[in-house]
């Protein structure tokens, strides 16, 4: 759950790569062996077709599989942990190992324990919230509400980052794309399209945005428009401003 002005942030979160647990109830017999084969060919890149209740288009698209385990079996029903890309249906891989192996699945439960850099094991409970913020209110105690609510750096810790001067911060919170004379220092592995996060020289979130060029000519442009920014996060006159009209890219 995201509060306030972190919901902006939700992009880089639906983004970012997510982990399930799921049991998957296969319609015939198979041996342990087939089964790991075909979990093989399911790991890496695979072309995926959306499920007939879904709320997107259903044309082939490339989603990426990073790894597939078996964790348990019992007869037909199969608990295995995938890690995934974005937009992957796990009941649309439970159906396609299915009629790989002839013998036809079904998804029977699924649990998400990871999106983004958000483990399971770091969630807490309502009650555990409620607790904490009446701790904090009445003993003054920060330890469990700082637990429960983190920074909302946190939700674009796995994406790459462009670090910017504090003399270029207000002029990106007043709406400015961030000129390549602004940039300070950069992720190595920024790509051209990519959704990156802006940041303060103090690792503070600025905004969101799609880069308009590589790291490498990033690095090395004097003059341009290096990142078209589409979420301001961070509020205005945070920094000192000392803009007086920002350069923007014409849409």
């Amino acid at each position: 759950m995201m509060l306030e002005e972190a919901t902006k942030c939700a992009p880089a979160v639906m983004q970012s790569g997510k982990e399930y647990i799921c049991l998957m109830e296969l319609h015939g017999g198979v041996g342990d062996e087939e089964l790991n084969r075909v979990f093989r060919l399911f790991t890496g890149r695979i072309y995926q077709v959306p499920p007939v209740r879904s709320s997107v288009a259903r044309r082939p698209r490339v989603r990426t599989v990073y790894r597939m385990e078996v964790l348990e079996r019992e007869g037909r029903n199969v608990l295995f942990r995938v890690a995934c890309s974005a937009g992957t249906y796990v009941r649309k891989i439970c159906h396609d190992i299915g009629e790989l192996l002839g013998v036809g699945a079904h998804m029977e439960e699924l649990r998400r324990v990871r999106a983004g850099p958000f483990v399971e094991e770091e969630a807490v409970t309502m009650l555990e919230l409620y607790e904490a913020v009446k701790l904090l209110k009445e003993e003054g105690q920060e330890e469990k509400i700082r637990k429960a609510i983190q920074p909302m750096e946190r939700c674009v810790e796995l994406l790459p980052k462009v670090y910017v001067m504090d003399t270029a911060v207000d002029a990106i919170c007043h709406g400015a794309d961030l000129a390549a004379a602004g940039v300070a220092k950069l992720d190595s592995d920024i790509q051209e399209g990519s959704l990156v996060a802006v940041m303060t020289l103090k690792n503070e979130l600025i905004a969101l945005g799609r880069a308009l060029m590589n790291s490498k000519t990033m690095l090395e442009a004097t003059e341009g428009i290096a990142v078209d920014v589409q979420r301001v996060i961070m509020e205005r006159k945070t920094y000192p401003s000392i803009w007086k009209g920002g350069l923007r890219r014409t849409k």
